[in-house]
């Protein structure tokens, strides 16, 4: 998020429709065929519950998980699969190709 904030002065995108979710991941599959990209979704625990939000502060409104997705074990990021769609959840450190809006 803050690589795409200071070189791009945007935000990691936020996906809102099954539409936005398909062709962000087209766009994916024309980078890396193999490598799944994050998207500006972050799952943590905040007052007791764990809670899915967008890093653009947009409302909460479409999600696309995989099945047992997303991992309830500490704050994670979300990788958009190239392969089938879906979101997985990741620790937030790994090195990944990243999708910014503007």
């Amino acid at each position: 998020q803050g690589y795409c904030q200071d070189k791009y002065r945007g935000q990691l995108a936020s996906v809102h429709s099954s539409a936005r979710n398909q062709e962000l991941r087209k766009l994916a599959r024309t980078y890396n065929t193999f490598i799944s990209p994050w998207i500006g979704a972050v799952t943590s625990c905040k007052a007791g519950k764990w809670k899915s939000y967008w890093e653009d502060s947009s409302p909460w409104n479409y999600a696309n998980w995989a099945p047992t997705q997303p991992l309830h074990i500490v704050t994670t990021c979300t990788t958009l699969s190239v392969r089938d769609g879906l979101w997985r959840s990741r620790f937030c450190l790994q090195l990944r190709p990243f999708i910014c809006q503007y």
